[in-house]
């Protein structure tokens, strides 16, 4: 870019670029840039309602009209500059300088407000509406119109969550393009014509779309609503924070909205580097649960009786510092921690487990796992940040967006990282992006990426990435080619090492996409059971002398410790005395019945959580922690971007994580010095990354298993809006989760006398899932239940996982297998 009222106009023009003349100042803008991009570098504003920067333009609006001579000609009428591109020798006018082009925008806003109503006093967009404000700024004061103006009944519910006041909208198209261009859902759309027209949905196609709660912060009027905010507040009475979502590891820039202790509302930021401008519906709407019933404020203590009651900080520690040292001076102390931890929070874990339990029996994976995925993560993950040198240099949503190819195994973006689908989505329009995915079928989020799907029977995969074919090896060759591969990939043995094998042959550049945003954070805080802060192997003796310094201890534990499976079955054979879980559900292990026997046997259970959980109701002590929004902390991305956020809630009385453990930790004396996540945050900046090195896995190909006589390979992984605890309390975002289903291919449908659209019986010896059939493009022998949703609960019910064996049948009325 470059501008200046002084250049000459004999100064050469750069190349891929042209001049032109913008109310008086030359200006050389590249070759086919919309005139509204140009005049908005050199500080001009040109009122608009339907241009937005990341939907392809529409000329909908006609607001921002210019006067636009080519040639020495002026054009006989004012033009849209959001549809025009530059040309070398162009002048332009804009409402600044033309009396022609601020007359033509003043009767645009004129029309527009024809049949606008007059609710500014109860309008949810009031205050922050784009129409408003041009109205004031680029309107009449007088309207020629006095017409009674059009009506409709209002609200239209298009969904659970987004509702529709019709004789408010604009026709600006922007909730239609970025319903049809970026999220691929085109369930809302124009009908009608004429003066008739307007955005709809087709009676039996709700707009159900994961992405839809957008299209309310874009809209430039109040015709698009939440349903949960609507009427809540006005923009003036709200207190905005910056944050970062918690609800996977993309770590979204958002704003979230309170007003008198409470969350209202939650915007998405504007970060091009990662979710540009767009959230999903569940980092959107899913924030109800900081108010849930189900809250621990107060710390818990079980008594005599069995019975937990509530009691001080002082007592709850006390009693937990006690049954804790005596655990650590007989049988020893387990720790896990879930996803929810922030980088600090997870180191706090780290240190806590290392000084306090003198231990290395820590692990963040509260789900299935495997020691193959530790190896490919020290291999391959740790350390590596987006600014990182050769060599560590992560991949980031800019090289998705610039890769020629991606292959993506054991994940599907669009259910379990939303923004990952959407930049894979805008590569594939834009750029032509060749996207592969091993998946047993091709999913909605498949068809809206272009992808290949390299059909996977579970617990087999790692043959099909071994050898995907003559023509994904040479998309893989190119240049920055992508290989993404989430943390499911730790249910098929050998598919990480088949990844990580791949790469080395073919050049490409692995990511690590694990569903849950504090892993990464957790990965790189050292709280798995090889590998301490940094990334420092526990093996390597001068780390541990190097941690031992730093933190003014004595000896570090020198042998790895257990893994989550491992410390679970410790602690129900009697090997471990104590347990300090952190964030974790039962029911996202490998084996839930196992998880919940190994808390109800183990000695001494400690649980720090903000949430009544299965852990709360074995736990003897139970640390209230305290919520996102009531702490401050960062979250580490799956690029190894660091996303760091506010309190944006009052704090009084609740404590993050790292400050229990730190007080903990005194009681049981020890100092940790993480009384605030500031200290914790220091100390790991201070200690910084130590590359593990280790060699890659070669753990040999998984063979899938062979089913028998009315059985089929379970598979099985979550969508994206279904029954995660942190989804409670909201029945709107859930009105829009997608129905579940037992999914397989016609042929074993036929073998095992299912018809689609009735119910089937997927199960084992320990129970049945009842629900109704649809047809996909699986591999023969091969059953797809969602993990997580109403009605489908794998691991809890079935006592299986991926690649298992299930038995299918058809189901009788009532909903039981014949």
């Amino acid at each position: 870019m470059t501008l200046s009222p002084e250049k000459s106009t004999d100064t050469p023009v750069p190349d891929g670029h042209v001049r032109l003349t913008i109310d008086g100042q030359v200006v050389d803008a590249p070759k086919g840039e919309l005139l509204i991009r140009t005049c908005e570098r050199i500080g001009i504003v040109i009122p608009r309602f339907c241009d937005h920067p990341l939907l392809d333009p529409a000329g909908a609006c006609r607001q921002c009209l210019v006067e636009v001579e080519m040639g020495g000609r002026p054009m006989p009428k004012p033009q849209a500059s959001c549809t025009m591109t530059v040309a070398d020798g162009m002048v332009v006018k804009t409402q600044n300088t033309s009396e022609r082009a601020d007359k033509a925008q003043q009767g645009v806003m004129e029309l527009l407000l024809i049949n606008h109503p007059l609710d500014c006093p109860i309008c949810d967009k009031g205050g922050e509406c784009p129409l408003q404000n041009q109205a004031m700024a680029h309107g009449r004061a007088d309207s020629r119109f006095v017409e009674r103006k059009r009506t409709f009944p209002k609200p239209l519910p298009i969904s659970s969550q987004v509702l529709l006041d019709r004789e408010r909208c604009v026709l600006c198209q922007r909730c239609t393009r970025f319903s049809e261009e970026i999220a691929g859902d085109p369930f809302i759309d124009l009908l009608e014509r004429g003066a008739n027209q307007q955005i709809g949905i087709a009676e039996d196609q709700p707009f159900q779309s994961y992405f839809s709660g957008n299209t309310i912060q874009i809209c430039p009027v109040g015709a698009l609503t939440s349903a949960a905010y609507r009427f809540r507040s006005r923009p003036f009475d709200l207190r905005s924070t910056p944050g970062t979502c918690e609800h996977c590891s993309s770590g979204c820039d958002m704003r979230t909205d309170s007003r008198r202790g409470t969350v209202l509302r939650r915007l998405a930021g504007n970060d091009p580097e990662v979710n540009e401008e767009w959230l999903c519906d569940k980092g959107r709407f899913a924030f109800r649960y900081l108010g849930s019933a189900g809250r621990i404020t107060r710390p818990l203590v079980r008594r005599a009786d069995g019975e937990l009651a509530e009691t001080s900080w002082t007592e709850a520690l006390q009693i937990a510092a006690e049954g804790l040292t005596a655990a650590r001076d007989g049988a020893g102390i387990g720790v896990l921690t879930g996803g929810r931890l922030t980088v600090e929070d997870a180191y706090a874990y780290a240190k806590f487990a290392r000084l306090a339990a003198r231990t290395n029996d820590i692990d963040f994976r509260s789900r299935p796992h495997s020691d193959e995925e530790l190896e490919f993560l020290a291999a391959h993950v740790v350390g590596t940040a987006p600014d990182g040198v050769p060599g560590e240099a992560a991949v980031t949503f800019e090289k998705i967006e610039n890769a020629p190819a991606v292959l993506t195994v054991g994940t599907d973006p669009e259910e379990e990282s939303g923004i990952v689908f959407l930049r894979l989505r805008k590569a594939w329009r834009k750029k032509g992006l060749r996207h592969f995915q091993v998946a047993p079928f091709t999913s909605t989020g498949a068809e809206k990426t272009g992808a290949t799907v390299l059909h996977a029977v579970p617990g087999a995969e790692a043959a099909v990435v071994a050898e995907p074919g003559a023509d994904v090896t040479a998309a893989l060759e190119q240049p920055g080619a992508v290989i993404l591969v989430g943390d499911r990939a730790a249910e098929s043995p050998g598919l990480y090492s088949a990844v990580s094998a791949l790469a080395a042959r073919t050049g490409a550049s692995i990511g690590w996409l694990p569903r849950r945003a504090g892993d990464r954070g957790a990965l790189e805080a050292g709280a798995v059971p090889t590998l301490l802060p940094g990334g420092r192997p526990v093996t390597d003796a001068a780390a541990r002398a190097e941690l031992e310094r730093l933190w003014g201890s004595g000896p570090l534990p020198a042998e790895p410790g257990r893994d989550g499976d491992a410390i679970l079955a410790a602690a129900a054979a009697g090997e471990l005395a104590a347990l300090v879980v952190g964030g974790v559900d039962p029911q996202d292990m490998a084996d839930p019945q196992t998880a919940i026997t190994a808390l109800r046997e183990v000695g001494f259970l400690v649980s720090l959580e903000m949430h009544t959980s299965a852990v709360t109701e074995l736990a003897d002590v139970v640390l209230p922690v305290a919520p996102d929004a009531q702490r401050s902390g960062t979250y580490v991305n799956w690029e190894g971007r660091h996303r760091p956020f506010g309190v944006a809630l009052d704090a009084t009385g609740v404590l993050p994580d790292c400050r229990v453990l730190d007080t903990l930790g005194v009681e049981m004396d020890t100092d940790l010095f993480t009384q605030t996540p500031a200290a914790a945050a220091g100390e790991l900046a201070r200690l910084g990354t130590r590359r593990a090195g280790t060699l890659a896995p070669a753990v040999a190909a998984g063979e899938a298993k062979r089913p028998g006589y009315g059985q089929a390979v379970l598979a099985t992984s979550r969508q994206l809006v279904d029954d995660a605890s942190l989804s409670i309390d909201e029945p709107a975002l859930a009105g829009t989760a997608r129905r579940p289903y037992v999914k397989l291919n016609a042929a074993t449908a036929e073998r095992l006398g299912l018809i689609e659209g009735e119910d089937a019986a997927v199960r084992t010896d320990r129970g049945t899932i009842t629900l109704p059939v649809a047809l996909a493009d699986a591999p023969d022998g091969v059953v797809w239940l969602p993990t997580c949703s109403p009605g489908s609960h794998v691991r809890p019910t079935l006592g299986a996982g991926h690649g298992d064996l299930v038995g299918v049948v058809p189901a009788t009325g009532n909903g039981s297998a014949s």
